[in-house]
């Protein structure tokens, strides 16, 4: 009779209904999370960065904060569809080996300047001012092992040339 009696206190003080109401909350939740699980590496990358140099010929040093892609989907995207990027912001796209890269301007709305960078760190090949929303084919020109992106004009405003160093843990001296 105590047991009823306790059972129809939790009943009646609405802990059933509340109960209810969570779990519902939380499968929602739950299955909301579940779905968007293809979008959270896309998700998670915005966002973090890392610190990358620039050094010039006459030693001086620029520094920028990069966002580091490495998946074939996450190369795709780069950065389209971005409205602005900080002038000491960037992207930097790495590939497992030296070889030949193409990149276009397809459905990025802001302008860039590619650098193509070799193992070494060298910049072996500049192209300024890449337009946007261009389907141009953007050559490097011969085999480098990353593609740095920053907002365009940042190459001619820090006098950055070919042959400067890129100083980034992707990268042997």
């Amino acid at each position: 009779m105590a047991v009823t009696g306790e059972l129809a206190k939790v009943r009646g003080s609405g802990y059933f209904p509340r109960m209810k109401r969570c779990f519902l909350i939380c499968s929602l939740v739950f299955g909301l999370i579940w779905h968007a699980l293809p979008f959270l590496p896309a998700i998670a990358r915005v966002g973090l960065t890392e610190p990358l140099s620039i050094i010039a010929a006459d030693g001086t040093e620029h520094q920028f904060q990069v966002e580091i892609v490495r998946s074939p989907e996450d190369k795709a995207r780069g950065l389209m569809f971005r409205e602005s990027l900080a002038p000491d912001h960037g992207m930097l796209f790495l590939s497992n080996r030296e070889e030949r890269q193409m990149m276009w301007m397809k459905n990025t709305l802001i302008p860039l300047d590619m650098l193509f960078v070799c193992r070494n760190g060298r910049i072996s090949h500049i192209h300024p001012r890449a337009v946007p929303k261009s389907l141009a084919t953007i050559s490097s020109q011969g085999r480098v092992l990353a593609v740095l992106e920053l907002r365009g004009g940042t190459v001619s405003r820090l006098g950055i040339r070919k042959n400067d160093r890129v100083r980034h843990s992707a990268f042997s001296e």
